[in-house]
């Protein structure tokens, strides 16, 4: 069975690539405890100044298996918080990051590519976080993300229609920096991360810093949304939605 998760570093860039083109990358909670302890290890490694994420096959990134999830559902609730951990590790990793996004990047592979520092995109790229279509909620900390990322008014968009946005649209809002043909993609990405990586570590490093500090929201008050988050991921309509999406059927949502 093929590695679910490369890693490979060259001229201080290490490369993390999900390796699962058949399931468009789509996430086990195996393959989201191994990411993050990648990007420990990485995030100390001497010789690495830049993470590049990108995926293998015509997607980013499926998001979680929905599989996995539905199993997760019968079994009381959908856990996402290894997710949230993982993201949250990507964006205090003390090296720069970049995603190389091409084909989709839906639900938590929306959130992976957003919690990079950078996100180059194909012109084919698209961004979607369709959860209120099977019946969750985004996690309280990523609805916030993407809130910093695109403001109020396109986060309440993007999450009331779980509709995909393009690359342009992607571009024009703030979500990626830069929109290339798919086939300028790895010499794009390759080009960026060589110019940060030739760049004073420390200064780089520094600079993160500086900036992860001012947009971060600490002191917040979000029990009573975590308690509300918990009561959509156990709730029917979660169930029905899983359901319904691997048996290919529009669901039918209650409100319980």
């Amino acid at each position: 069975m093929p590695d679910e998760i490369l890693v490979r570093t060259d001229d201080h860039v290490c490369t993390i690539t999900l390796n699962r083109p058949e399931k468009r990358n789509a996430l086990t909670t195996s393959m989201v405890d191994r990411f993050r302890a990648i990007v420990d290890d990485v995030g100390r490694a001497p010789d690495v100044r830049i993470v590049v994420v990108r995926g293998n096959g015509a997607a980013f990134c499926a998001g979680m298996d929905l599989r996995e999830l539905e199993a997760q559902r019968a079994a009381g609730a959908v856990d996402l918080q290894a997710l949230e951990r993982a993201l949250e590790a990507l964006e205090a990793c003390p090296l720069p990051t970049i995603a190389a996004v091409h084909g989709d990047a839906v639900a938590g592979g929306c959130e992976l590519a957003l919690h990079c520092d950078l996100r180059i995109a194909t012109e084919t790229a698209r961004f979607a976080m369709p959860l209120a279509r099977i019946g969750i909620a985004v996690p309280v900390g990523l609805t916030w993300k993407l809130v910093d990322a695109i403001g109020a008014g396109a986060t309440k968009e993007m999450l009331f229609t779980g509709e995909p946005v393009g690359a342009e649209t992607a571009l024009a809002l703030g979500l990626v920096n830069r929109v290339v043909a798919a086939a300028d993609l790895d010499q794009a990405v390759a080009e960026l991360a060589r110019v940060i990586a030739h760049n004073a570590p420390l200064s780089i490093r520094a600079m993160k810093a500086f900036v992860q500090r001012r947009t971060a929201t600490p002191g917040l008050r979000r029990d009573d949304l975590d308690a509300l988050a918990d009561r959509v991921r156990t709730s029917e309509d979660a169930q029905e939605g899983l359901r319904a999406q691997r048996e290919r059927r529009a669901p039918l949502f209650r409100g319980r």
